[in-house]
């Protein structure tokens, strides 16, 4: 299965959720609609506290992509408007830029689960 995660800035939580897509050993993408110029510092070290690498991600725009090339695109929330794409479904997850660690670290530990929870899904599927 292979994921796009979608957001504003493509700095924080679609770059979170591209982490943990990889960590799990999922074939997935994240983009932005106005991305931003890195990922969030404070993505990274939230990240690094659950032993996972994202300081070499970098944000991309969603025009990069085709909406064929994936099997589930998924919007991070903040109204996401992606006229050139479908969003299957959405996370609707606050925005953390700005905040602080342990809002990050919130924003972090409900993506994982949602990761899980596709992971659990795909596994159903090809059982």
């Amino acid at each position: 299965m292979r994921i796009l995660f979608v957001c504003v800035g493509n700095s924080c939580r679609s770059q979170i959720a591209e982490g943990w897509g990889r960590h799990f050993g999922l074939e997935v993408a994240s983009a932005g609609t106005n991305p931003a110029k890195k990922v969030a510092p404070k993505s990274v070290i939230v990240m690094e506290e659950v032993g996972i690498d994202i300081s070499q991600q970098s944000p991309s725009v969603i025009d990069n992509y085709k909406e064929n090339e994936f099997d589930f695109i998924i919007s991070m929330g903040c109204g996401v408007s992606c006229p050139s794409i479908r969003i299957d479904v959405d996370w609707e997850l606050e925005d953390p830029i700005g905040q602080s660690l342990d809002v990050y670290r919130t924003t972090r530990d409900i993506i994982e689960q949602n990761v899980r929870t596709l992971l659990e899904t795909e596994t159903r599927t090809d059982a």
